[in-house]
């Protein structure tokens, strides 16, 4: 069996050492022209991809077992796609489709009896480059890697299997979100139109959801792919990395999310100077030091984290939570706009679906707000930094109804930028009182970003309008009041 099939089905090292025979060249290439007429895989959607690598490379019958694709090995094939930007550095195109969410089913399973898990602790992932309009026989594959979900990561992993499935049990199926979880996610799956989905425990219809990794998660395995420096790669040697906000011992006990919570709790109804005091940490004048104080909190002593900032720790790259600072006025509205990152109009140029774009991954990820307030009493004019004492800190996702609009907030931008129309006056300002808008964040007018219609454009950026954020808060607290 081995010799007919060139490696043996029986071994994860030998089927990986084979899959190298991909890198560099395209299924046409390989395949011969008997095996592509024959072959009925080829006018499938994006998942009949790994499906033709399966039956025309490994020469494996494709089946509707539920088992991993190299069932005697216990290891799943993935086939996902990296595009290339202007500047020649690839980037990943979007998250990683692991399964589909059966809500009947799913219901009655636990992480470690789950499908995701069975198929998706070990994966084979194969890496194309794709290229609008090139047909699957001649994408091009680039890097082949073995990848172990190692421990931290799946003691995070099961946390948010429980997150879905719980809010599942509790029928509201059709409210799941992307941003409910960190690494794992219950993704859109589907064609437009497609019927949704009966749900268990709820007549609500629920629109069809498949368990992914996240584009962010998959940005680390890019990453490391990278440091490697090689086109074939296995983290199953690598020993556990001890590097990060947490540990896995902490993982066990409690989840991700509540572990920072926590860390917030001493320095509640503190002043910036009073927590800098606690932390043992000099002051600054920066504009931005209540943000310095929360990041400190936050990693908790962790020392070489990148620039300070919790953004640059393991467990936030890989979830692409972002941490973001408030500063409110006594009567608890929000001071100032909150701003996230330019706009990339390459990219935006590249887009065609809403589901696969930036700012919905962007929109859709958790928030961690961290809220300073100036002290009860205190008038707009006697505003100080110094001062602002810690309200209140939270974990929080985007409503369904707002993400509808944040797509008309993608739709105006990226129709503009189509029609090379990058100036204030096309896209959504404040003014409008939409949530969003667009202003820009460029360190001054020369500061340019380049544009696919040709030269360059300057810099803007997508922003929360502060009242959008004062209603979120306000929302919070009227919630606590009727639990209360």
């Amino acid at each position: 069996m081995t010799e007919q099939l060139g490696y043996d089905k029986t071994s994860i090292a030998s089927i990986f050492a084979y899959s190298q025979k991909l890198i560099g060249h395209s299924l046409r290439e390989l395949v011969s022209e008997e095996e592509q007429e024959a072959s009925k895989l080829q006018g499938q959607g994006k998942g009949g991809l790994g499906q033709m690598i399966e039956e025309l490379f490994f020469h494996y019958p494709i089946n509707s077992d539920p088992a991993p694709d190299f069932r005697e090995a216990g290891m799943d094939l993935k086939a996902t796609g990296l595009k290339k930007l202007i500047s020649g550095e690839l980037q990943i195109k979007e998250r990683l489709v692991c399964d589909m969410i059966d809500y009947e089913a799913v219901v009655n399973e636990t992480f470690e009896t789950s499908l995701f898990y069975i198929k998706c602790h070990i994966m084979l992932l194969i890496f194309y480059l794709y290229e609008k309009g090139v047909s699957k026989w001649d994408l091009r594959y680039i890097f082949t890697v073995v990848w172990q979900l190692p421990e931290k990561d799946l003691l995070i992993i099961k946390h948010d299997f429980e997150v879905i499935v719980d809010k599942i049990r509790r029928g509201k199926a059709h409210l799941l979100s992307e941003g409910d979880t960190e690494y794992l996610a219950a993704c859109r799956k589907g064609q437009k139109g497609d019927k949704p989905r009966k749900q268990p425990y709820s007549d609500i219809l629920a629109p069809k959801r498949a368990f992914s990794l996240k584009p962010a998660y998959m940005r680390t395995v890019l990453e490391y792919i990278k440091e490697q420096g090689k086109s074939a790669v296995s983290n199953m040697e690598l020993e556990q990395s001890k590097e990060g906000l947490v540990t896995a011992e902490e993982l066990k006990t409690r989840s991700f999310e509540d572990i920072i919570l926590d860390r917030f709790k001493p320095f509640y109804g503190k002043s910036y100077l009073e927590i800098c005091e606690q932390l043992g940490v000099k002051t600054s004048k920066a504009k931005n030091r209540t943000a310095i104080v929360a990041n400190l909190i936050a990693a908790n002593g962790l020392q070489g984290l990148k620039q300070n900032n919790v953004d640059n720790s393991e467990e936030f790259q890989k979830s692409g939570i972002r941490l973001k600072t408030l500063s409110s006025f006594s009567n608890g509205r929000v001071k100032e706009d909150t701003s996230f990152e330019n706009i990339d109009y390459e990219e935006i140029y590249d887009e065609e679906e809403w589901l696969d774009s930036r700012l919905y991954e962007l929109f859709t990820s958790r928030f961690l707000f961290v809220q300073f307030q100036q002290p009860d009493g205190q008038t707009q004019k006697d505003f100080d930094l110094d001062q602002l004492q810690l309200k209140r800190v939270f974990f929080w996702t985007m409503p369904t109804e707002d993400i509808d609009t944040a797509e008309e907030y993608w739709q105006n931008i990226r129709e503009h930028v189509l029609r090379n129309e990058i100036e204030p006056k096309y896209f959504w300002n404040k003014k409008m009182h939409r949530k969003f808008h667009v202003r820009p964040k460029g360190r001054n007018a020369d500061d340019l970003a380049y544009n696919p219609n040709g030269g360059t454009a300057r810099k803007y950026c997508y922003w929360f309008n502060s009242e959008y954020v004062t209603s979120i808060i306000d929302k919070l607290e009227n919630k606590k009041e009727k639990d209360i």
